[in-house]
């Protein structure tokens, strides 16, 4: 089916262009979101008449969106699935997962705007194109990850693939509880010779009581 583009639609054209697309894409979306008018010589005469306010509507557009833009441009997201130790996750990260997260972060951004050339189908950093409009296109994050202990991990350049996952996740776990413990020693050492001062300032103390008692 021939349609005529009302906006630029990546990787089919810009605004005003005449393409060929499938008629069930045409019916099923690019006619009912209002991105495209059936190529017939009467839609062709609508558009050139309203092309002016078509182009500027567009301009307001992405204005708007390249300030939305600013608030998720360049984030991180961690989504915590369950995988195996291979790293293959039991399922996939669709669009509509991303959507959603990003949407946590007050982003108006729904399943369409999310460019995943496939889904996402194992634990790791992945870099994802968001299209916000058209004209403004923006890459996120996404670090997909088995707990927040991984991900953690994973931001720091390690791999949560294969055997090792694990050891590394206990690893930095027992630093975690090592670190606290020595927080603690030093915490209870402290103490202790605070006690210790204060028992020797008081044993002072008295001793130069008894001279002063003596001499008087």
């Amino acid at each position: 089916m021939e349609v005529i583009l009302l906006e630029r639609i990546e990787k089919l054209g810009q605004m005003g262009d005449t393409i060929t697309v499938k008629p069930g894409f045409a019916r099923n979306y690019l006619l009912p979101q209002n991105k495209a008018l059936r190529a017939t010589k009467e839609n062709q005469k609508s558009f050139e008449a309203r092309r002016g306010e078509l182009e500027a509507a567009n301009a307001e557009r992405r204005s708007s969106a390249e300030k939305s833009a600013g608030t998720i441009d360049g984030i991180t997201v961690i989504l915590v699935r369950q995988a195996s130790d291979s790293g293959q996750l039991y399922g996939s990260v669709r669009p509509r997962d991303i959507a959603a997260i990003l949407r946590e972060k007050d982003a108006e951004v729904d399943r369409t705007q999310i460019r995943l050339d496939m889904p996402i189908k194992m634990v790791g950093i992945h870099t994802v194109r968001v299209a916000i409009h058209p004209e403004v296109v923006v890459e996120v994050t996404v670090n997909v990850a088995r707990s927040e202990e991984e991900a953690e991990l994973q931001a720091q350049g390690k791999s949560m693939i294969g055997s090792g996952a694990a050891d590394a996740v206990a690893e930095a776990a027992f630093a975690d509880e090592a670190d606290e413990s020595a927080d603690e020693e030093l915490a209870e050492d402290g103490a202790e010779e605070i006690a210790e001062d204060g028992a020797e300032d008081v044993a002072e103390v008295s001793e130069t009581e008894e001279k002063s008692s003596e001499t008087e």
